[in-house]
């Protein structure tokens, strides 16, 4: 508990300190592109909250559409190349060749195939996360020692048991990682992708009001995206505490 408390502290510690540097640089620059702490807090309580859930709601489908087909498909090639040394073999190359493309770059490809449309947008993300998800589910099954399969088979385990004992919870604890690390890239995308094709995302909220020169509506979208990555970022972290607490 106490700990807790402490994490939380820290927090708001941070969060203080960074508002304090924002109101300095504020009173240096003095001019309108940089609204105080103050005037943005008073723009984010003044919107519209049935409009700010339709953004946030939509924005946030996107990410969990993305990063659910990611994570099927990743996990499926993953497993299938660390349990298989031919199948490795025969994908490795085409992960890594794959791999090191910018999946920004991407972007215009998707959008002449797939649209402007919600396809793009769910593909965009997908993409970013699939490759890492793919090499470190290989690498973490490989990590697995044979000798705890053997375990499992001398008590009578069936191929079953054993994925859902030992190789699933390898695969997981990766996952969590890598997801962790990549979602920042994969909000960053998204915010890019909303600015086609829709009337609604914080991508399209924030980008709307920059055209306005609403600059303090506009920091507070960006404000209020921030926080969807930090909620995102304590359920992964909440995810990890639940389901991975053999680790501890």
């Amino acid at each position: 508990m106490n700990k807790r408390i402490n994490h939380v502290l820290r927090l708001l510690f941070v969060f203080a300190g960074m508002n304090l540097v924002w109101y300095i640089v504020y009173l240096l620059m003095n001019h309108p592109i940089l609204p105080s702490p103050g005037s943005v807090y008073k723009a984010m309580f003044q919107l519209d909250g049935h409009e700010v859930l339709l953004n946030v709601g939509y924005s946030l489908l996107r990410i969990f559409e993305g990063v659910l087909l990611a994570l099927l498909i990743g996990l499926m090639i993953g497993l299938l190349m660390g349990r298989s040394p031919l199948w490795n073999k025969l994908l490795d190359p085409v992960v890594y060749l794959a791999y090191p493309i910018p999946k920004i770059a991407l972007l215009p490809v998707v959008m002449l195939f797939f649209g402007l449309g919600e396809t793009s947008k769910v593909l965009m993300i997908m993409l970013i996360l699939l490759f890492q998800i793919i090499i470190s589910v290989r690498d973490g099954i490989k990590a697995i020692p044979e000798t705890t399969y053997d375990v499992l088979t001398s008590i009578g385990a069936s191929s079953v048991q054993k994925f859902w004992n030992v190789t699933l919870p390898g695969a997981l604890s990766v996952i969590l990682s890598t997801i962790r690390v990549s979602l920042g890239t994969a909000i960053s995308v998204l915010f890019f992708t909303e600015i086609y094709g829709t009337e609604h995302g914080m991508g399209f909220f924030i980008m709307d009001a920059w055209l306005r020169l609403d600059y303090p509506e506009m920091y507070a979208g960006i404000m209020l995206f921030s926080l969807v990555g930090f909620v995102l970022f304590l359920l992964v972290d909440l995810l990890d505490y639940r389901f991975m607490r053999w680790r501890r």
